[in-house]
Formats: structure tokens, C-alpha cells, sequence
């Protein structure tokens, strides 16, 4: 079955609107508040110019068309809770769902919320075959967030991490 790919970079960044949130991009003006939860690669940002060095590499990415990261924003106070996205694998029909949350907005819902409506994004907009993701054995919220969202479990390595993914059928799209 032939699925015709709708990759990054979009002609206006899309910004998702959702019940009590909004995926959007991230702005400059951000990055203060996105410092405790800024990654590249595995490696935290502990300052302000090393998460504006990272942001600048995840919209390296984006352009690239490797990846789409949105910011997880109340949507009463447009303010960062969270960023989700796809972090690799789109030009093969599948992207790697990553996710984080400042620590007291955790446990409202809100990640539910943001990743069903980027699973939605990755399903209609981009057209994914499957989405997967990674967390480790110990990170029980992520295991029970994979569960609600119909995540399967895929392989797990004792002790170190768990690969989930869904797998998802398109009618071609010719």
C-alpha cells in the first residue's frame, strides 16, 4: 500500500488547538521557562544560551524536514507546560513520539491531551505507518500514559528501557 508522506517543514508551523491546550512552536521568549525540561540528544541544557542552542537544533531539524516539536501550551495562559513531537524516522512513514513535563503541571491530564493530539497530527496530517516510543522500565507514568493511548509493548531491555509503538493502516493516497 503506497502512502504519499506529508513531511515537515509546513508552509506555517501548525499549531494544534485542543481542549485546555495548544501544541505550538516555541518561541524565544520560552526558553527561560523550558530550561529544567531542554534536551538535545540525551544531553539537559543547564543554561538559558544552551536551550536557545538547542531549540536551534530541533528547528535545524524541523527545516530539514526530521522532525516536528511542538510546545505543550495552556491554553488559558499560552504559557509552556511541555514539549511533544517526532524526533526521527518520518522519511521511513513512521516517527519516534518523545514527550516531557515541567514537574508540576504533571498528573492533570495534559500530556494525554498533547499526545493524542499529535498521534492525531502524525496519523492525518503526515500520514505515519507507525509510531513508536521509548521510556525507561522505571518511568510508571510514561508505561501507564503508553497503556491509556493504545500503545503495544514492543521489547523491553531488563533493568533499562521499553520500546512501545502503534501501528497504524492508511487507504493510499495517491
Amino acid at each position: 500500500m503506497k502512502v504519499n508522506l506529508l513531511l515537515p517543514p509546513y508552509d506555517t508551523f501548525p499549531t494544534i488547538v485542543g481542549d485546555n491546550i495548544t501544541l505550538r512552536q516555541i518561541q524565544l521568549s520560552d526558553i527561560e521557562d523550558l530550561i529544567e525540561i531542554s534536551y538535545y540528544d540525551g544531553v539537559k541544557a543547564s543554561t538559558f544560551d544552551e536551550g536557545i542552542g538547542m531549540q536551534d537544533k530541533i528547528n535545524d531539524d524541523y527545516i530539514q524536514g526530521n522532525s516536528i516539536h511542538w510546545g505543550i501550551a495552556d491554553r488559558v495562559s499560552n504559557k509552556i507546560v511541555g514539549t511533544c513531537g517526532y524526533y526521527r524516522g518520518l522519511d521511513q512513514g513512521e516517527g519516534e513520539l518523545g514527550f516531557i513535563m515541567l514537574s508540576q503541571f504533571r498528573g492533570q491530564g495534559l500530556m494525554m491531551a498533547a499526545l493524542q493530539l499529535a498521534i492525531d497530527f502524525g496519523i492525518n496530517n503526515i500520514r505515519l505507518n507507525r509510531i513508536w516510543a521509548m521510556t525507561t522500565t522505571d518511568n510508571h507514568n510514561a508505561k501507564k500514559l503508553f497503556d491509556r493511548l493504545g500503545f503495544n509493548r514492543v521489547k523491553e531491555i531488563t533493568g533499562e528501557e521499553i520500546t512501545y509503538e502503534l501501528k497504524l493502516q492508511h487507504i493510499s493516497v495517491e
